[in-house]
């Protein structure tokens, strides 16, 4: 769903690292349900798109809370929010949507890192509020750089280990993963290397069926440029336009020289705000968002990042 909220609140919840409450332009008004691991696409005001995890309580329909971080390595969008986005600026949103679900489980073991605290507050809250045991290993290079400490300590319902790297190092994953009882789920969202290291600890304790990650980039393994893949063709049904996609370009980049209002964000196949229908043709799917039943039905593909097995594609475009 489409709408137009106005940020009505901004905080600094630690360092380089604000909290935008959004709401409705007719104050009030009831916003739509959303469930833990959901996320917002925000169109900033120069145009860029992103994506930004739900962080608020999910009872609150007349508001959403986003956080941000400031990043090194800035793309424009962590620095626009935080230079530009102020009280009273209106947002284009589409959502919520959700690739980072709670599922059910006996007992949840949920692994934070940084600004990846955001998706996991919320379904902190809904395993408490189910009586689900849980516990949190949530790092940060520094104490002043972790972002709602304060509201995740107040929660007496679960286990929480707070480890800033420059006190106390970081976790210790073969420790914290052993504790995983049958029956448990592990959530972690965070930096690239935390992830890769849980899906390492995960792989060789027999837990990969039980883990579930969100990425804010790709992985290495998920970073293809297109090189030595074949070209192939693509066929926009709509446009009723034929391009040739050669090795080393992605479907968007070619297909966006003729259809240029296509909309994008990551562009590494982390977010699916380019997800397209597939017509004809088998796509080789490269993304890290959809599910392995979802790949299997070749109903839609990521086309920033992925490609096709067969020599055409016949796209929704």
């Amino acid at each position: 769903m489409e709408m137009t909220l106005v940020v009505s609140d901004r905080r600094n919840e630690a360092d380089g690292v604000v909290s935008l409450t959004l709401r409705a332009e007719a104050d009030g008004r009831e916003l739509p349900a959303w469930e833990p691991g959901a996320h917002l696409e925000v169109a900033l005001p120069s145009g860029l798109i992103r994506h930004y995890s739900l962080c608020g309580p999910v009872e609150q329909r007349d508001r959403y809370r986003i956080a941000v971080l400031r990043e090194a390595n800035s793309r424009g969008g962590s620095s626009e929010v935080h230079d530009h986005v102020v009280v009273g600026t209106r947002l284009q949103v589409t959502g919520p949507r959700n690739h980072f679900r709670l599922e059910p489980a006996d007992s949840y073991l949920f692994v934070a890192g940084g600004i990846g605290i955001t998706p996991i507050l919320p379904m902190i809250a809904q395993a408490e509020a189910d009586g689900v045991p849980w516990k949190l290993v949530y790092g940060g290079r520094r104490a002043s750089s972790m972002a709602f400490v304060d509201e995740i300590t107040a929660r007496a319902g679960g286990k929480v280990e707070l480890l800033a790297e420059d006190e106390v190092g970081r976790p210790d994953l073969p420790v914290v993963l052993g504790e995983v009882a049958t029956g448990g789920r592990v959530y972690c969202c965070g930096p690239e290397g935390l992830l890769g290291a849980v899906e390492s600890g995960c792989a060789v304790r027999g837990l990969t069926d039980v883990l579930h990650v969100e990425r804010f980039a790709a992985s290495a393994v998920a970073v293809d440029d297109g090189a030595g893949s074949a070209g192939f063709e693509v066929h926009l049904a709509r446009s009723g336009m034929t391009v040739t996609v050669p090795p080393g370009r992605s479907i968007l980049e070619v297909v966006r020289e003729v259809v240029p209002q296509i909309p994008s964000s990551c562009e590494e196949g982390i977010c699916g705000t380019c997800e397209t229908a597939v017509l004809e043709g088998a796509p080789d799917h490269r993304d890290q968002i959809m599910s392995a039943v979802e790949r299997a039905s070749n109903a839609t593909m990521m086309i920033c990042v992925g490609r096709a097995l067969s020599d055409r594609l016949v796209l929704d475009l």
